[in-house]
């Protein structure tokens, strides 16, 4: 069988319409979850693989099959442990005494991250596509690094040529486990091989708190400074409430308090009234999921830019659906 990216760039967009045609999607989408599970091979492939946990949306769609959504970006954390151990020490689990060691920390490792994906982890991937001829380069810009990749057809304001590799080194991922991951095209042209990977990937249980506790800050502040694609989060917490995960995340007390110790310390926020967020509050029964007035609005409008894009595989819930589920799971949570 012919590797994807040993083929000429006919043979590769033929194989992607045939992809397209079969899986009933969009070539633009295909193309880009292809490049999205070249990066996780080559990240956990290299030499750091064991310090680094595949965590997010992405995550929960490639690795576990739970949320039935396009997912073009990939959220990375680096253990904490390895990159600031100088100042983590002995301390378990790794989560500062108190906000000026907080800021401390943090402050270090805004300083360190950037450097270390210049230094280390860029330079591996522009080997391996410069070794390969493939038509992709690779960029840093702060704690995210870029692949932009040459694309076979033309894509959308909102699905753009490139993989974002978004890193935090603030936590150690943990729990996770190792994962086969595989691309959305492979079933579909059998003769054609796609890239494989087998990441560590965080617990989906640890995911859904870290999104319904961003979802509350969302909600009581009423705005993001994310900008778009936002409305992923209710519809990724309303699939794992389908599949069971979501009770057995408000079951686990002990991973609830962990993720509000550490957002509490790591991300602290304030609401639209200017008062600290208390995410304790938010895992002991105070938990806010549906947002009101404007937010609703501008969620919303986000929710169907990304049903208009069929970045959700399935036909899209009604918005008024989706907003219902997750009163529910809150209720749940609360109680």
């Amino acid at each position: 069988m012919a590797d994807f990216f040993d083929l000429s760039r006919e043979l590769r967009t033929e194989a992607l319409d045939v992809a397209a045609q079969r899986a009933r999607s969009r070539v633009v989408l295909l193309e880009k979850d292809i490049w999205v599970v070249w990066t996780l091979s080559e990240l956990f492939g290299g030499a750091y693989a064991g310090d680094l946990v595949f965590k997010g949306g992405t995550s929960l769609s490639k690795a576990y099959g739970y949320v039935r959504r396009f997912s073009e970006d990939v959220d990375v954390t680096y253990d904490i442990r390895a990159l600031a151990g100088d100042l983590v020490g002995d301390t378990d689990p790794p989560i500062p005494a108190t906000r000026a060691q907080a800021r401390k920390w943090t402050d270090t490792i805004r300083g360190r991250l950037p450097e270390w994906l210049s230094e280390e982890i860029a330079p591996p991937l522009r080997t391996s596509l410069e070794t390969r001829g493939m038509p992709a380069t690779i960029r840093v810009e702060g704690d995210r690094i870029f692949v932009d990749y040459e694309a076979t057809s033309a894509g959308s304001e909102y699905v753009k040529p490139e993989v974002m590799l978004e890193f935090g080194a603030r936590s150690t991922g943990e729990p996770a486990t190792a994962m086969a991951v595989v691309c959305d095209a492979a079933e579909y042209v059998p003769d054609v091989t796609f890239p494989t990977a087998t990441p560590r990937v965080m617990s989906a249980q640890r995911t859904f708190w870290e999104k319904a506790t961003a979802i509350h800050v969302f909600c009581l502040q009423g705005t993001t400074r994310g900008g778009e694609r936002f409305s992923r989060h209710w519809h990724d917490i309303a699939r794992l409430n389908e599949v069971g995960v979501a009770d057995a995340a408000i079951g686990d007390r002990t991973l609830a308090r962990a993720v509000a110790a550490h957002k509490q310390m790591f991300f602290r926020e304030k609401d639209a009234d200017g008062n600290v967020i208390d995410y304790a509050r938010a895992v002991s029964g105070g938990l806010r999921l549906v947002p009101d007035h404007d937010a609703a609005k501008r969620l919303e409008y986000d929710y169907l830019a990304m049903a208009h894009e069929r970045l959700l595989i399935d036909n899209p819930q009604p918005f008024s659906d989706l907003m219902a589920q997750c009163q529910q799971i809150q209720e749940k949570a609360n109680r």
